[in-house]
Order: C-alpha cells, then sequence, then structure tokens
C-alpha cells in the first residue's frame, strides 16, 4: 500500500463516517494528506483530516478522528489506528500491505513513480537562454542542471514538455560583442562597453581563419562578418558546453527571428484590435497596468525601435500558436520584473495568465577554503559552466546546483562537493546504489536471487522504515513537479541512501560462511533490489548517474 493508496482509503473512510453521521461530506479535501511522523513510535503515517474539516462539518476534531480511526481499524491492510492529540489518527499498516510496494517497485522498474498526473498537457520550458556573447556564467548553469532536471520531473508525470532555449541574438549587445572580436583581432583593447576575457581572442581568431579577407573588407562589412561568425562560434561553443553537461534542448529560438519574420508586428496589430495598445510622447505603449503590472510597458520607442518586451509578445504568441498549453520561463535573479509583465502581455492578447509560470533563479556563489572564488581562467571576471565542471565533474556539479530552491542563492564549497566521503551528498547517495550493485553482484556469485515469496518476513523496524522510504518515492515526485522543485528529490534520495545504510548495518542480506539461505536473505535481496531502483530512478530525474562501482 503506497501513501497514495493509504491517502485514498482515507478519504473514502472518512466520506462513509460523515455519512453515517449525516454530516457534509463536501467538505473534505480533493486531496488527503497522509505523512511520516517524525517519531517511528507513532507509527507508519499519520493524517491531520480530522483537525480540517471537523469544524467545518461541526463536529469535535478528536471525536471525528475516533470515529475514523474506529473504521479504519477494520480495513484491510490497517493493523492499527490511534487518536493523537487535538485529533490527528496515527496508523500503522498490516505487513502484507507494505510488503507489497516491494514487488512493486520490482514490477514496475524504471516506470516507478511515474503518474499520468499531467497527461495531455503541452509544457514549454525555456531555461538558460544566455546571451551569445560569452560563455554560460555560473547562473546559467544553475539553470542549466534545474531547468533539466524539471523536465524530467514533469515528464515523470505525463506532461508533453519541449525544452527551449531562446536565443537573444538581436539588440546592441551582439553589436558590443562585434566590436569587442574587431577590436582583439587588431590588438587593441576592449572598448569600454564590450567584453573582455581571453575567449574573445579565441573567437576572433577562428573568425580570421574562417574568412582570411576580413580584416581587408570595410569596416562596416568587418563588423558584420565578425558578427555572424563570432556569434555562430559563441553559439556553437555553448551548445557543445550544456551537451556535455548532460542539458539538450528540443528547439532554438532567435529571438532575431521574431523581428525579421514579422511576427512582432503581427503580435503588435493583435493588440491593437483589442485596445490594448495605444500612442504617447511619440512611442507606442502596452496597457499592463490594466493586468497586474506595476507600470505599462513601452512596445515600440519614440526612435522606431522595438523594446525588449517586443520580442517577448511575438515569442509568447509563437510558443501558444505550436500548441503549448503552458510557458514556463525560468530567468535569472534580475528579472523579478517580467513575472507581472509576462503574465500582463498574456492576459492584454486573450489569455489566462496562468498559462505563464516565471521561476527566478537566484545568485550561486565558490568557495574554496573558505574564501570566495572569483576568476575563471577563460571568461576573465566570471565562473562558467566549463569551470565548474572542470572543478567538480558533471554529476556533483548538476547535484550540487539542484539540491536547494531556486529562490534561495547558494554556496558551492569545492572541497566538499570534490570530496569522497558522507559529507559529499551526491557521494553519499551514490555510494549507497554502488554498495546495492555490490550486494547483487556478490549475491549472483553466491548463486542467490532476491524473491518476492516472502515478504512477509521484513518484520525488522529497519526494514519497515525502508519499505515506507520507497513507497514515498511517488508522492515525492509529484510534489516536486506540482512545486516545480526538483530539490525535493535530493533530499529525498539522501534520507533514502541513511535509511538504507541503517538498514544494511542492522540486517545482514547474505549469509555468512557456511550458512545456508533462507527465505529471508531473498526477501532482504528482494528489498535491496527495490531500493537500488528507486535510487537510481530519482538520480536520472537529476541527469545524475547512478554508479555501479566506486
Amino acid at each position: 500500500m503506497t501513501p497514495a493508496d493509504l491517502a485514498e482509503l482515507l478519504k473514502n473512510t472518512a466520506a462513509a463516517v460523515l455519512a453515517s453521521h449525516d454530516l457534509d461530506t463536501a467538505a473534505l479535501p480533493a486531496t488527503v494528506t497522509v505523512e511520516r511522523p517524525r517519531n517511528p513510535e507513532h507509527g507508519d503515517y499519520a493524517t491531520n483530516l480530522a483537525l480540517q474539516v471537523g469544524k467545518k462539518v461541526g463536529a469535535n476534531p478528536r471525536e471525528l478522528a475516533g470515529w475514523l480511526a474506529e473504521a479504519l481499524t477494520a480495513a484491510d491492510g490497517i493493523a492499527s489506528a490511534e487518536v493523537a492529540g487535538p485529533g490527528f489518527v496515527n496508523l500503522r499498516l498490516e505487513a502484507s500491505a507494505q510488503n507489497t510496494l516491494v514487488e512493486n517497485v520490482i514490477s514496475a522498474g524504471q516506470a516507478y513513480g511515474r503518474s499520468d498526473a499531467l497527461a495531455g498537457t503541452n509544457i514549454n520550458l525555456e531555461f538558460v537562454s544566455a546571451n551569445p556573447t560569452g560563455p554560460i556564467h555560473i547562473g546559467g548553469t544553475r539553470w542549466a542542471a534545474v531547468g533539466d532536471a524539471l523536465g524530467r520531473l514533469l515528464s515523470t508525470q505525463g506532461a508533453d514538455v519541449v525544452r527551449e532555449y531562446y536565443f537573444n541574438d538581436h539588440g546592441a549587445q551582439i553589436d558590443r560583442f562585434a566590436r569587442s572580436l574587431v577590436a582583439a583581432a587588431k590588438g587593441e583593447p576592449a572598448p569600454e562597453d564590450g567584453y573582455a576575457g581571453a575567449y574573445i581572442g579565441d573567437i576572433a581568431a577562428q573568425v580570421q581563419a574562417k574568412a582570411p579577407d576580413v580584416m581587408s573588407q570595410p569596416a562596416d562589412e568587418q563588423q558584420e562578418t565578425f558578427r555572424e561568425i563570432g556569434v555562430d562560434l559563441m553559439f556553437t561553443h555553448i551548445k557543445e558546453s550544456l551537451h556535455e553537461f548532460g542539458t539538450d534542448f528540443d528547439v532554438f529560438t532567435h529571438e532575431d527571428s521574431m523581428h525579421t519574420s514579422g511576427r512582432v508586428d503581427e503580435a503588435i496589430a493583435q493588440l491593437r484590435r483589442t485596445g490594448n495598445i495605444y500612442e504617447k510622447d511619440g512611442a507606442t505603449w502596452l496597457r499592463t497596468t490594466e493586468f497586474g503590472d506595476d507600470k505599462d510597458r513601452v512596445v515600440i520607442k519614440s526612435d522606431g525601435q522595438p523594446a525588449y518586451i517586443a520580442g517577448d509578445l511575438a515569442y509568447y504568441l509563437d510558443k501558444r500558436a505550436r500548441g503549448f498549453d503552458l510557458c514556463i520561463y525560468m530567468l535569472g535573479a534580475d528579472h523579478h520584473g517580467y513575472i507581472a509583465r509576462l503574465k500582463a502581455a498574456a492576459a492584454a492578447l486573450g489569455d489566462d495568465p496562468d498559462t505563464v509560470e516565471v521561476l527566478i533563479g537566484q545568485m550561486v556563489n565558490l568557495v574554496r577554503d573558505g574564501q570566495p572564488v572569483r576568476m575563471s581562467k577563460r571568461a576573465g571576471t566570471v565562473i562558467t559552466l566549463d569551470d565548474l565542471v572542470e572543478a567538480l565533474g558533471v554529476d556533483a556539479a548538476r547535484y550540487s546546483l539542484t539540491r536547494s530552491s531556486v529562490d534561495t542563492p547558494i554556496d558551492i564549497d569545492l572541497e566538499l562537493w570534490s570530496s569522497a566521503s558522507s559529507e559529499n551528498p551526491v557521494y553519499y547517495v551514490q555510494y549507497a546504489h554502488a554498495r546495492l550493485s555490490a550486494l547483487a553482484r556478490n549475491a549472483a556469485d553466491l548463486g542467490l536471487s532476491a524473491s518476492t515469496e516472502h515478504l512477509e518476513l521484513l518484520t525488522h523496524d529497519k526494514e519497515g522504515t525502508l519499505v515506507r522510504s520507497i513507497g514515498e518515492f511517488p508522492r515525492v515526485l509529484k510534489t516536486a513537479a506540482d512545486l516545480r522543485e526538483p530539490h525535493r528529490i535530493c533530499r529525498y534520495l539522501e534520507d533514502l541512501a541513511g535509511d538504507y545504510h541503517r538498514f544494511y548495518d542492522s540486517c545482514r542480506v547474505l549469509p555468512q560462511g557456511d550458512e545456508e539461505s533462507t527465505d529471508l536473505n531473498a526477501a532482504r535481496l528482494a528489498l535491496c533490489q527495490a531500493t537500488r531502483q528507486v535510487i537510481a530512478n530519482g538520480l536520472s530525474i537529476l541527469g545524475v548517474s547512478a554508479p555501479e562501482r566506486m
């Protein structure tokens, strides 16, 4: 019995109890919460349902909890149900109800934990989208890890997810990039508003290799050559770095295409038809304050040039035209104002603003020996994706960036995350998987195999705890997906690894010496097989490897 099964049983039982006392069953919540108590002595699971609905239906919560406990005790799979405090119900499951979980995990394999909660939902997930004027910095690297994990996570719930990179190749920053390349090619300092770092010289040299006559071209033509070839080279490097990091995209959309294709003009024309565009001070404005923004936004500036939001409007319409039900934007810490702006834009275009979600990621800092690490070898003043991978490797880099809520700034201790110790969270989880893999190999060498035939023999407290831990996985995935918080998977895996290590220390899995193999050994091997599968499934969602040897 999974927590989801238990929640369903609890809801049905509560409905029957309320009806039998002529109380309103409509007061029951859509989803019933079932949690594992912090103190195992209180039971396997607990619920506060009686506290939630007691006052709503005119019943004393503790009395209602008593009615629930009495009815639940008679249900299949429930060993006991007891009232605690002002109206909690503590539940203990029969061993048979718990141990079917082991069979379910082994049977489902890689599919264990998945659901169809988001089936039929088409999601556009846009993340990273760094300017093509330099390598991806560490803030963008955080999105590369978290965004990719979120895409995998949403897919486990049945959603159709398209990962998209918005290539910002329109605007003044591209001109500054081209001027910086020209300056590097001439051996001159970077322009005051340009880009520095050894990578600029590298790209300038590559442009000259691809266009040997570039330095003899007229100034305007020369800058265009450096712009066109240089941006392509930079973007190629970005895509290669992301691929080596384990993050690949389904679609790359060019901002410039929004302007050259006429889609910006189409978006503005649509807004004019709805009356949400007006002229003021020689500029064209969007009435975003009508839809929750703090101020109206300029769409076309007084000099006739489109403002950045003009491309956003066209891009949003483009996404909707491609059939996406939900557009998730993952933006940096300096883009807080975009939340209201993008939602207002969707509303102004006649859509539900909730078709837009904006996630804001906070800063990342690297530290070594307690001191901040500030300089990159190639980029001059920023830490890049390549720097982080060189320092930690892909697995530790991805895990360290995904492990915390994105709305929290994080410090990554390079010594900790590169260490082979239980203090290193990713090593701790991966070691549990490697230890389970070694156990399976040793069992095979002894001619032993896992069996679910006698799971009723798993009666040790540490076995029960481990079974309940693997049973939590589907709920963790659904909650993490609903809240867009893949870091919950990291914390779950660390708890699961801890429960496994404690089980292994207390429960002998393989016979020793001349001991005969027993049904208990086979049952414990099955529990270990299920645990190994869940750890592998969780690491896969994070884009982190599940090593068989360490």
